[in-house]
């Protein structure tokens, strides 16, 4: 005697239907990235152009929308604006340099002559000021640069006194915030490097120096361009060490954040300018060829 089937037909896992369709599994993969990518970031810009183009009410404060290039023109014909952009660029400039001549020194020693102990403790250090919050960090770097801060404590018995609040502290306070982004890639691409070409320039003659200029440098030129764009976008963008331990040291952020609310179109025409500058940045990176290896 026959009995009708009783299975019920099975229905199919979601990974077997997406292994059976390449483009549905692609689109579940990207949507949520491109939906970001588009609506959130690439969106926000748009609107931030548009509002560039727009005026405020002198009287009102009110944004009114239109098309005008008075606020892109205030940038280069206000001499205050245009120093400003000028130092902000500088700043970044001095940052990238600073931490580049210290990176790879220090990568050097790490990778090839300290021991495992050694080694971790100045990993330890190196990556220590991400342990703490940015503003911590702002605002430990101004107790030592205060009048009474620990520099001035530790030097006064030789005379020497610090720069005080200003441009200098800005540099250093950006240093000391940005330097990891720096020294981990740089130190993980000298890791790499086989230690017989050390010995080989050593036999050759060349000093360590010498070593560090002609060998490793040209070795190491892809990571540290990965470090400049870090180094070089975000000291950029950063106003609040400016608002802290600059003094009166103005920087490209700090225009922004005075007029956001009181003339947003303005704010949003010199927020281009870091924008515009690391376009400009990373196109003269590209000729180099050392983008083709990262």
């Amino acid at each position: 005697m026959s009995h009708p089937p009783t299975l019920e037909r099975r229905t199919k896992p979601l990974s077997t239907a997406l292994y059976r369709h390449p483009r549905g599994r692609l689109a579940s993969l990207l949507t949520l990235p491109m939906a970001w990518l588009l609506g959130v970031y690439i969106l926000s810009l748009v609107l931030l152009l548009l509002t560039a183009f727009w005026t405020t009410d002198p009287f009102t404060s009110r944004v009114k929308p239109g098309f005008t290039l008075e606020n892109f023109e205030q940038l280069v014909t206000v001499p205050a604006y245009l120093s400003t952009a000028l130092r902000t660029l500088g700043i970044a400039l001095a940052v990238t340099a600073i931490c580049a001549a210290v990176a790879i020194p220090l990568a050097v020693f790490m990778a090839k002559v300290a021991g495992p102990r050694l080694r971790a403790v100045l990993a330890i250090l190196v990556t220590l000021p991400l342990w703490a919050g940015y503003l911590v960090k702002i605002i430990a770097m101004r107790l030592v640069w205060t009048d009474e801060g620990f520099f001035n404590w530790a030097l006064s018995p030789f005379g020497v006194s610090g720069p005080g609040f200003g441009t200098l502290t800005v540099i250093l306070t950006l240093v000391y915030l940005w330097f990891p982004y720096m020294a981990i890639p740089v130190y993980a691409a000298v890791s790499q490097i086989p230690t017989n070409l050390f010995d080989a320039s050593s036999d050759l003659g060349a000093s360590g120096a010498r070593t560090i200029r002609t060998v490793v440098a040209p070795l190491l030129l892809p990571a540290l361009i990965a470090g400049s764009i870090f180094t070089f976008s975000l000291s950029l963008g950063d106003y609040i060490a400016a608002m802290y331990v600059g003094g009166s040291t103005q920087m490209i952020g700090s225009i922004i954040a005075q007029n956001i609310n009181l003339n947003p179109p303005l704010a949003a025409a010199f927020s281009f300018v870091p924008i515009v500058l690391v376009i400009i940045y990373l196109s003269a990176v590209r000729r180099t060829g050392a983008l083709d290896n990262l």
